[in-house]
């Protein structure tokens, strides 16, 4: 049996472990109780999340919500929010704890493209697909003229932009292999910049990075 993102969530869920592999033969484990949130959260990462939600003023979509810990406090804090996911275990869960959730690729036609106050790429989101660029266009396509990108990035690295061949595993199981980047806080204005956006400020919290970037033709105070 194959790894799926739905394993994946189903396992957070419950609060069993999940690691990412890499193809040069590392792996790392994945923080899977970040993803839940609440409860399941240390202090620093609540501390972060509502750092980097509290930059969301307008109505958001949450692109790789996940579990939807996310969504649902926009939600919360009375902001306008829809995840989406390509796992149909994350909408679910997003669903099931009071957020709005499509089941979509990202790519895919989405609900009020072009209006959009923040487009959130929360967990290294921004790796998707493995093509940081492409997605930071897609993102771009989803703002309003004065939106703004919330893009959380690694620490500052002489890796900058690292692609990825990567795979979910468990303790018993593998998954497929697929494409990932990993970009660092002092990468993200170079891809900003061949995405039309520019960086506005990056701000680190609780040890995680969050950038914040707006259409190059805005310029947001």
């Amino acid at each position: 049996m194959s790894v799926t993102a739905d394993t994946l969530f189903h396992r957070a869920a419950a609060g069993l472990p999940c690691w990412i592999g890499d193809s040069d033969g590392s792996r790392e484990q994945l923080p899977t109780a970040r993803w839940m949130g609440g409860t399941a959260s240390t202090p620093e990462d609540l501390r972060a999340d509502q750092a980097m939600i509290s930059r969301c003023t307008g109505p958001t979509i949450d692109l790789g919500c996940g579990p939807g810990r996310l969504t649902e406090a926009l939600a919360r804090r009375g902001v306008s929010a829809l995840g989406v996911d390509s796992s149909k275990a994350a909408v679910d869960l997003t669903i099931g704890r009071g957020g709005n959730a499509v089941l979509k690729d990202l790519f895919e036609p989405l609900p009020e493209t072009g209006n959009w106050s923040c487009v959130l790429l929360a967990d290294g989101n921004i790796g998707i697909g493995g093509d940081p660029v492409r997605l930071l266009r897609r993102a771009a396509d989803l703002l309003a003229p004065d939106g703004a990108v919330i893009a959380e990035v690694d620490a500052p690295s002489h890796h900058g932009i690292r692609n990825r061949t990567v795979r979910w595993e468990t303790d018993t199981m593998v998954g497929d292999w697929f494409a990932w980047s990993s970009v660092s806080a002092d990468a993200t204005a170079s891809i900003a910049d061949a995405a039309g956006l520019q960086v506005v400020d990056v701000a680190p919290i609780d040890g995680r990075y969050f950038a914040r970037m707006t259409l190059r033709s805005f310029t947001n105070s």
